[in-house]
C-alpha cells in the first residue's frame, strides 16, 4: 500500500518548539517546563507564549532566578519520576548550574551503579550576533559535550526543534538541547504529521564530491550558501549537519570526508580546545589516508565577543570564510 504523503507547513523555529512543548504536555502528565519567565510573561525567547493559559501553574513553572537551584529542583523531580523539561534561558547563565549538571545529573547513574536514572531535559539558547555584548553571546556547547553521562544535541532545522524534544523526554538519562538564539525568527518546513527524530545519527543535507562542509547549529545555513558559491566555482560540496555534540555521530562525517578527500569544520565557538579540535582528531585517527589536503576550521574569532554590529560579524564565521577555506583546499591556484 502506498504510504500517504506527507503535508507540511510553515513556521519558525519558535513556533516549532512551542508545537513540542505543546504535544509533550499532553502526551504525558509527568511532564512540565520550569525556568524563568517561562510562564505568563511567555519566555525571553516566546517559546512558551500561551503554554501556562493552556496548562496551568502546575505545568508551567515560573522560578527565582536562581539557576542552581531550580535545575537542582529539576534534577530533584526527575528522580521522583517526573519528566521536567528546565529552560536555563542562556548558555551565558549556565554556568550556575554547572554544578548541578555536571557533578549531579550527569553522574548519579554512575555514582549509583546503574540505579538511579536522571530523565531530565535541559534546555538552553547560545550564540552570538544580536549585539549583546561578550557577557551574553557565548557559545559553550562544548562545555558540555565534553561530559560523559550527558548527551546534547544541537537542532538546526524547523523539524529538529519539534522532534528532538520529544525523543529527549523519552531518554532515560539527562539531555541539553542548545538552540542558536538567532535561528527562532527562521522560518522551515515542518512536516505536519512527524514525529519524535532520531538524535543520535548526523544527517547530510546536501551530497558533494569535492569538499566536505561539517557543522551544526546555525552555521548549517552558512554552509548550505557556501555551498551555492562553490558550486559557482566548479566546486561540489557535501554539508554535513552534526545534529548532536555529545554521541557524536563519527560514522556519518568520517565517510563524507573518506569520500570527498577533504574538510572544513565549521564551529560557533572559539578554536582553541573547540568541538572542531575533537572533529579534526577523530579524521585524522579514523580517515588519514582518505585525506588530499590538511583540514580546515573556520570558528569565531579568539576574543570576547564584540558589541559593535560590524565587529560581532567580523569574529562569527561566515559564508565568505567558508567559502574562502574550501576553495584553498580543493583548487588552492585559482
Amino acid at each position: 500500500m502506498t504510504p500517504p504523503e506527507q503535508s507540511s507547513k510553515t513556521v519558525t523555529y519558535r513556533e516549532a518548539l512551542r508545537e513540542a512543548h505543546k504535544e509533550a504536555l499532553q502526551r504525558d502528565d509527568r511532564v512540565f517546563l520550569m525556568g524563568e519567565d517561562v510562564g505568563y510573561y511567555g519566555g525571553t525567547f516566546a517559546v512558551s507564549k500561551g503554554l501556562i493559559e493552556e496548562f496551568g501553574e502546575e505545568r508551567i513553572r515560573d522560578t527565582p532566578l536562581s539557576e542552581s537551584g531550580f535545575v537542582g529542583a529539576g534534577i530533584g523531580t526527575a528522580l521522583g519520576g517526573m519528566r521536567p523539561i528546565i529552560e536555563v534561558m542562556t548558555v551565558n547563565f549556565s554556568m550556575l548550574a554547572m554544578d548541578q549538571v555536571l557533578n549531579t545529573a550527569a553522574t548519579l547513574l554512575h555514582m549509583s551503579g546503574g540505579q538511579f536514572n536522571v530523565p531530565i531535559v535541559i534546555r538552553m539558547a547560545t550564540g552570538a550576533g544580536r549585539q549583546l555584548g561578550a557577557q551574553h553571546s557565548l557559545s559553550l556547547e562544548n562545555w558540555y559535550a565534553h561530559i560523559p553521562g550527558l548527551k546534547v544535541v544541537t537542532p538546526a532545522t524547523v523539524d529538529d526543534a519539534r522532534g528532538m524534544l520529544w525523543t529527549a523526554l523519552e531518554d532515560p538519562d539527562p539531555v541539553v538541547i542548545v538552540e542558536h538564539a538567532g535561528l527562532y525568527n527562521r522560518e522551515g518546513e515542518l512536516t505536519v504529521d512527524g514525529e519524535s527524530v532520531d538524535i543520535d545519527r548526523a544527517r547530510v543535507h546536501r551530497s558533494g564530491e569535492d569538499v566536505s562542509l561539517i557543522t551544526y547549529g546555525i552555521n548549517l545555513f552558512k554552509c548550505l550558501d557556501a555551498a551555492d558559491a562553490l558550486k559557482e566555482r566548479g566546486i561540489d560540496a557535501e554539508v554535513v549537519d552534526l545534529r548532536a555534540l555529545r554521541p557524536l555521530d563519527r560514522e556519518t562525517f568520517v565517510d563524507s570526508v573518506r569520500k570527498t578527500g577533504r574538510a572544513v569544520i565549521v564551529d560557533d565557538g572559539w578554536k582553541t580546545g573547540g568541538i572542531g579540535a575533537e572533529l579534526g582528531m577523530t579524521l585524522v585517527e579514523e580517515a588519514f589516508y582518505s585525506l588530499d589536503a590538511p583540514i580546515a576550521r573556520v570558528c569565531r574569532a579568539e576574543v570576547p565577543m564584540p558589541y559593535a554590529a560590524h565587529m560581532e560579524q567580523a569574529a562569527l564565521p561566515q559564508v565568505e570564510q567558508i567559502v574562502d577555506s574550501a576553495q584553498m583546499l580543493v583548487k588552492p591556484n585559482v
